[in-house]
């Protein structure tokens, strides 16, 4: 039977201790360092070109003149009027986000910002990594295997199709908020297509559909900028476009959804001016 030093056995003991307790303690030192998930995340930035800088003050005047032209119309008959505006309202979001904003996963883009942000953290001195903050990290080798990038009218319509998807989400989010549930199921419906149109579908256009970029949106951990600030301005008017309907002024703008689509439509438009002006990259 071989002899066991007790001496020696205690010390390897020990020494395997104190290693376990350093490797552990360097890896919380490593997670604690990271910084979360919505700080990685860049505000987007608006295209420099001259067209894209008239068409990001146009078409928010456009969206507001469109309502405030069909506001009589949309007292009168609210399913006919939002039907026939919400193609029209599409268009100009299409265009202003084809125009103005950078597809997802472009240099500039929001989308994979967050991802982007997290490899550049990452990478080790000396390594050729990550690219600019809303570049998604590619080096310039990936970027000119990329070519041109996405298609933005591709990526524009994706994105339409998107926001349209999560319409019946919206719906279901309206009447649990208070919106009738067996009564004006059509006229609830479209207000939640014009809701996702206005405000969900630049956020797809830009962000995709990454998830730690779209976690940093619903936990309003995302930096202000007009995609961003569109979604809080028209998620707000509309919750306070609600006010009026209970009121026993008996008018007829009263009727359920025109209040609603009112602040939508208005709260929208501010959120986008404001999030691309005064508060641009700020946070809550």
């Amino acid at each position: 039977m071989p002899l066991v030093d007790p001496v020696t056995m205690s010390s390897t003991t020990i020494a395997k201790a104190a290693a376990s307790k350093a490797q552990a303690t360097s890896s919380k030192a490593a997670s604690s360092s990271s910084p979360p998930t919505y700080a990685l995340l860049h505000p987007v930035q608006i295209r420099q070109t001259p067209l894209a800088q008239a068409a990001r003050h146009a078409l928010p005047a456009a969206l507001a003149g469109l309502f405030a032209v069909r506001f009589r119309a949309l007292v009168a008959d609210p399913v006919s009027t939002m039907s026939t505006t919400l193609p029209l309202t599409a268009a100009l979001q299409v265009a202003y986000a084809v125009l103005c904003l950078p597809v997802a996963g472009s240099q500039g883009g929001g989308g994979g910002a967050a991802k982007g942000a997290r490899k550049q953290h990452k990478a080790r001195p000396g390594e050729g990594g990550g690219g600019g903050g809303g570049g998604g990290g590619l080096g310039l080798k990936k970027r000119s295997a990329e070519g041109a990038g996405p298609s933005a009218v591709v990526t524009a319509l994706l994105s339409l199709l998107l926001a349209l998807l999560v319409t019946p989400f919206l719906h279901a989010a309206m009447v649990l908020f208070g919106a009738p549930f067996l009564t004006h199921g059509a006229h609830t419906l479209l207000c939640a297509a014009h809701l996702a149109v206005l405000a969900l579908f630049p956020l797809f256009y830009v962000h995709g559909v990454d998830g730690p970029a779209w976690a940093a949106v619903g936990g309003f951990g995302a930096p202000l900028d007009e995609t961003f600030g569109g979604l809080v301005g028209g998620v707000v008017g509309a919750w306070l476009g609600a006010v009026p309907i209970p009121l026993d002024w008996d008018r007829d703008w009263q009727r359920w959804p025109v209040t609603i689509l009112c602040g939508l439509y208005g709260g929208y438009v501010l959120g986008r001016v404001l999030g691309g002006t005064l508060v641009w990259g700020k946070r809550f």
